[in-house]
């Protein structure tokens, strides 16, 4: 091991959580829960406890109610059985000396009535649909994304209600912690930006009212379970499912100024469009990082040089890798020795077996 990289591989304590080194492992969608009751199960436990090497397991995004599902087979935590599914998750996790915090998830607008209770549509700030999107529906298919319909605000207070409930449910389920998903275009992210956020009320219009419903999530959760258990992920200039703002360091710089505030674990930041290209705009992720007191976690398109030059210059506390992940459930020991990684089998990515979920090889 180069004495550059071993600052990879240092602890990191992350609000009183004992972490065993600088890498996460992002989180990942797979659509393997249990079919009909989107319930984790042996196979996930697995998988799960191959990658436990990690310092920070981050779980796929989890569905905090059965209006917050968007994809086919992907897990919830609402129902006591799922939340005995992620306890054997978490358990298998455990046992390896892992730790793990569980994202939770609602959509909004990225849905389809199939996937939703009573065929009802899909809930949004606004009644806009993104354009060209499709969503995995239980059939196997890929369908259309509905219009949605606009929430009232009389019914934004059960859905803060729900996030505040499925951390309570994580923490049940043996989670380390929580991080809330306001990335890539889904409910929170929504509502922050003015691309699909078209409100005239307290939740739409200024920066402000934008922000207001991340906050109250955010402060909902933290009256649940702490704010050394929280943390958040943001995808500040993500065009993902059509809700990238038209000003992102107007919006992105208060929003995490008000994070700060409220000595959150950390913040998982995405830099450039998730997935793909890391063109920041005008957004200085560097000055953006200096607002913020707690970890900062950077994620999209690292590699191990790229990681450790991040952690070295003191800009990023921890690094998330996402389909090296997938590909090598012993990355933090392939990146220690420099070894060579395996490939990725993009056709195995969504849906199926074990066959590229728990059979890639270990050293």
């Amino acid at each position: 091991m180069d004495n550059d990289s071993s600052i990879l591989f240092n602890t990191f304590d992350l609000s009183g959580l004992k972490l065993k080194n600088r890498m996460v492992m992002a989180p990942l969608t797979r659509n393997r829960a249990t079919h009909g009751t989107d319930v984790p199960n042996h196979l996930n436990a697995e998988y799960y406890s191959q990658r436990a090497s990690a310092g920070l397991i981050i779980s796929e995004a989890t569905q905090i109610s059965p209006t917050g599902k968007g994809y086919a087979w992907t897990p919830g935590i609402y129902s006591p059985e799922q939340v005995a599914g992620w306890k054997m998750v978490t358990d298998a996790v455990h046992a390896k000396g892992g730790a793990i915090f569980a994202q939770l998830w609602h959509v909004g607008r990225i849905s389809h009535p199939s996937l939703q209770p009573n065929g009802a549509l899909p809930v949004a700030p606004s009644a806009i649909i993104p354009e060209g999107l499709k969503t995995f529906i239980e059939t196997g298919d890929f369908a259309d994304i509905s219009t949605p319909r606009a929430l009232t605000l009389q019914e934004i207070p059960a859905i803060i209600a729900d996030y505040q409930k499925a951390a309570r449910n994580a923490i049940e389920a043996g989670f380390d912690g929580v991080e809330i998903h306001a990335a890539n275009g889904y409910l929170i992210h929504q509502f922050l930006s003015d691309e699909s956020n078209k409100r005239n009320d307290e939740y739409g219009g200024s920066i402000n009212n934008r922000m207001r419903f991340a906050l109250e999530v955010t402060k909902a959760i933290i009256a649940e379970i702490g704010a050394a258990r929280t943390g958040i992920r943001l995808s500040p200039v993500s065009p993902g499912n059509g809700a990238l703002d038209s000003s992102p360091k107007d919006l992105y710089f208060p929003l995490v100024h008000e994070l700060n505030l409220l000595n959150i674990a950390y913040i998982h930041v995405i830099e450039g469009a998730t997935g793909g290209a890391r063109d920041t705009k005008d957004l200085n992720f560097h000055s953006l990082r200096k607002t913020f007191k707690g970890a900062w976690l950077v994620n999209n398109g690292y590699n191990r040089e790229l990681a450790i030059k991040a952690i070295s210059s003191d800009y990023a506390d921890l690094v998330a890798f996402g389909k090296l992940f997938i590909a090598n459930p012993d990355l933090v020991e392939r990146f220690k020795q420099n070894e060579e990684l395996n490939p990725l089998d993009q056709t195995t990515l969504y849906g199926g077996t074990d066959k590229g979920y728990t059979d890639y090889p270990m050293l």
